[in-house]
């Protein structure tokens, strides 16, 4: 059976409801607050300023060992009004969300080793980094073993036109840092990302420490070195710690040890699906109330011998809600879902385009988010 969508480049079935869900493309008018970043930006058909700030000096306190000129790092990019500026490097510029030091810094650097890096305020202002081409492609957390899903990066691959061209799976490797000469022992607080703390229960526990949450472990480490807080540790990675001058007074701290966090890498265009490496799609839809429909949706996969790999539902945004005339007294009220789903199989091979094709015939709405390589590394 054939797709009532064209497919270009094999996996782009875009056109359906996407008034009703809320997607639309960003323009080139919008004020973005991506931070202040300081490298050369890429000729694009907008025009940007990018003005730096100083940082704050260091303290003539800190040890010798300690004192990292806190001002050679990047900031966060702040784009607010729009000048010529050619690009003058060939390195990949990859967007994300932090400062540096950030676990999606990690990932972005696993995924390219020789790439620059582009950090943003939030998760938001790295696909509009990608869509204003102040960066090539974004790398942004969608999972953790632990901590589940982050429902909003999910909302966002929905309301932006960023395709997913590939995945990266890094292990998380919690430290406790501390400014130097600091014990363990002298701890009396401790800061970072709420879900650092909270998969280092054992550790605080055993501390006694006072937590405090920080939305960026890095940020966390750099306030620390900056204000010279002896009294105060840090959990974060040890490349934070290298940067910004923390000694590891512990590392792999995290209660469970094999804890890992799944990113995503998007790009303005898609890749060409191919068959001659492990491949998976990524792709949303939505379904009509009824008995057994979402069993006849994931149906189409199982025929085919497609292998799910992840499900997540989400509330619409624009219709959360569905009225139902099912009761005696009047009308039933339910949630109206998105489904993301995630399957083993390239988009060039027939089995994948007969499974979409199949669900179709009854998805009121569906779109491919990305075809791309596994991470298997």
């Amino acid at each position: 059976m054939a797709l009532k969508a064209v497919i270009a480049l094999g996996f782009a079935i875009s056109h359906l409801g996407n008034d009703d869900l809320g997607s639309r493309r960003i323009g080139f008018t919008h004020t973005i607050g991506i931070g202040k970043y300081n490298h050369r930006l890429p000729i694009c058909p907008v025009y940007c300023t990018v003005r730096p700030e100083e940082e704050e000096k260091s303290g003539s306190n800190l040890s010798k060992r300690s004192q990292k000129d806190l001002s050679s790092l990047p900031k966060p990019l702040s784009v607010t009004d729009f000048s010529a500026s050619p690009s003058g490097g060939s390195k990949v510029l990859i967007a994300f969300k932090g400062i540096p030091g950030a676990y999606s810094e990690d990932a972005a650097l696993k995924a390219y080793p020789q790439c620059e890096t582009v950090p943003c305020d939030e998760f938001e202002d790295t696909f509009k980094a990608v869509e204003l081409l102040l960066a090539d492609k974004a790398v942004l957390p969608i999972e953790n073993s632990l901590g589940g899903s982050i429902h909003r990066n999910y909302d966002l691959l929905l309301r932006h036109r960023l395709h997913i061209v590939g995945e990266v799976q890094l292990p998380v490797n919690f430290c406790l840092l501390a400014l130097p000469g600091v014990r363990a022992e002298q701890l009396k607080r401790v800061l970072s990302h709420p879900q650092a703390l909270a998969q280092s229960d054992l550790l605080l526990n055993k501390l006694g420490v006072v937590r405090e949450n920080v939305d960026d472990t890095a940020a966390a480490a750099q306030f620390v070195a900056s204000n010279h807080l002896q009294d105060a540790g840090v959990i974060a990675s040890a490349r934070a710690g290298e940067l910004y001058g923390l000694n590891i007074l512990a590392a792999r701290i995290q209660d469970d040890p094999d804890s890992i966090t799944r990113f995503l890498v998007l790009a303005r265009d898609p890749i060409i699906p191919r068959t001659d490496k492990p491949f998976k799609t990524s792709v949303v839809f939505t379904l009509e109330e009824g008995p057994g429909v979402l069993f006849k949706a994931l149906a189409v996969f199982a025929l085919r011998e497609i292998n799910l790999t992840k499900m997540e539902s989400r509330p619409q945004r624009k219709r959360p809600l569905r009225v139902v005339d099912d009761s005696d007294t009047g009308s039933a009220k339910y949630f109206d879902y998105l489904f993301y789903i995630d399957f083993e199989a390239s988009m060039a091979e027939p089995r994948a385009q007969n499974a979409l094709a199949h669900l179709q015939e009854f998805a009121t709405f569906l779109r491919i988010l990305g075809c791309y390589p596994i991470d298997i590394s």
